[in-house]
């Protein structure tokens, strides 16, 4: 199975469950991990600016990399997802 067809399998199954199971709008957690940048977790807090986001950060032990977490109140699945996908093209980060 490709890379491509990996992603869109996953984010239906998110998308199904986030419909399944979350009255919306709702509160949504976003967790990634970033290589130990200012410029990448900037070009991610970019993506939340001006949504209400609350994020925090949190350096691993050796510093080579950080941990963003964001809670925002999300209107939609489809909306989840859109922010999932915005952030998955700064290069080096993992989606939790």
């Amino acid at each position: 199975m490709n890379e491509a067809k990996k992603r869109e399998d996953f984010y239906n199954r998110l998308r199904e469950q986030l419909q399944g199971d979350t009255q919306w709008p709702s509160e949504y957690l976003y967790k990634f991990i970033v290589p130990a940048s200012n410029e990448k977790i900037a070009e991610i807090e970019a993506i939340f600016d001006g949504t209400g986001a609350l994020i925090q950060r949190r350096d691993s032990s050796k510093g080579s990399y950080t941990s963003v977490s964001i809670k925002v109140t999300m209107d939609s699945p489809d909306a989840v997802i859109k922010k999932y996908l915005e952030v998955s093209e700064v290069e080096g980060v993992i989606s939790l």
